[in-house]
């Protein structure tokens, strides 16, 4: 190597090593953060390799057979595979379409309202529900939805309807996950496109006015532009955790009568490997998962990378 270029990386090292020491408070902020990942996302991915062995836990990891792709040709072979494809899609999918859109609707509406309290309201309003645990917003949703009881049974009896049993019906299964999710996450989203809205240059709305455009107009020509990279990076992180949803809420509404639709990858998981302590097999249904999440976030990374130049890297 050139004595020249010997010396450029030298002087590039130097720099960097200076940076480090002038910033040592930011890396020191981050190094918390760092260690929760190391410790709890990484080092754990060691026992990965059990879904490749029949684990044994006495015998332990590296005592345990291996046995290659068993668990997961199992898996793909089993008769409920495909069901389980089909509702973790369909509610994921279902969940996206509808929950999606909506806090950014939410977004554009209020930034429009003039009256700060009725804003303040609205918000307060929209975003409480998201700090209530799952577990009571899951009993909440079953005390609200009881056939004899609830209160919107009532309010159906009262329009001339029959009660419906909203949870052992597997029809209605999917609606209720997803309408029960928007009410708890819509509001906490749409702060995040209020920030985003926050950061509009007042001057265009100014000149647009006087070139005699609408309300309208200036939402879909200077308002929702101005969103459209936050849009992209969200909706990359929802279709990237698509078969990755949380198995606690389905889990709490799920009974024997809606098990038909309710019944996904992440709840499979925790019944196979927890309840019925095949630890393997689970771990084989996991690693496929997470494979096809990751499928998922790198694909549609690259698309959105070629269309719009806004990507996660």
């Amino acid at each position: 190597m050139k004595p020249e270029k010997l010396k450029k990386q030298e002087l590039e090292k130097t720099r960097k090593n200076r940076k480090i020491l002038q910033n040592w408070q930011l890396y020191l902020f981050v190094f918390p953060a760092f260690l929760y990942f190391l410790i709890f996302h990484y080092i754990p991915m060691y026992g990965v390799q059990i879904a490749f062995k029949n684990f044994i836990p006495s015998l332990g990891i590296w005592g345990s057979e291996w046995v290659g792709f068993d668990h997961f040709i199992r898996f793909f072979e089993s008769y409920y595979f495909w069901d389980l494809i089909k509702n973790t899609l369909g509610i994921s999918v279902y969940e996206l379409i509808i929950g999606f859109p909506l806090p950014i609707i939410l977004a554009l509406a209020l930034n429009e309202v003039k009256d700060s309290l009725f804003k303040r309201t609205v918000q307060t309003v929209t975003y409480a529900p998201h700090f209530i645990s799952v577990v009571v917003m899951a009993g909440m949703t079953i005390a609200f939805l009881s056939p004899a009881t609830g209160i919107i049974n009532h309010a159906i009896q009262l329009l001339g309807f029959e009660p419906i049993a909203f949870l052992s019906e597997p029809a209605w299964f999917k609606t209720v996950y997803v309408l029960t999710g928007v009410w708890q996450n819509a509001g906490w989203g749409t702060i995040i496109y209020l920030a985003a809205l926050a950061g509009v240059d007042p001057q265009h709305h100014e000149a647009a006015i006087v070139d005699g455009a609408t309300r309208f107009q200036r939402i879909w020509h200077i308002n929702i532009p101005t969103i459209v990279p936050t849009m992209i990076i969200l909706l990359i992180m929802n279709v990237g955790s698509i078969m990755a949803m949380g198995f606690e809420k389905i889990l709490l509404l799920q009974n024997p009568l809606n098990l038909e639709s309710s019944n996904v990858i992440a709840t499979f998981v925790y019944q196979a490997g927890l309840l019925d302590a095949q630890y393997s097999f689970a771990s084989a249904v996991g690693v496929f998962n997470a494979v096809i999440n990751a499928i998922l976030l790198i694909t549609v990374n690259k698309i959105a990378k070629k269309t719009s130049e806004t990507s996660l890297w």
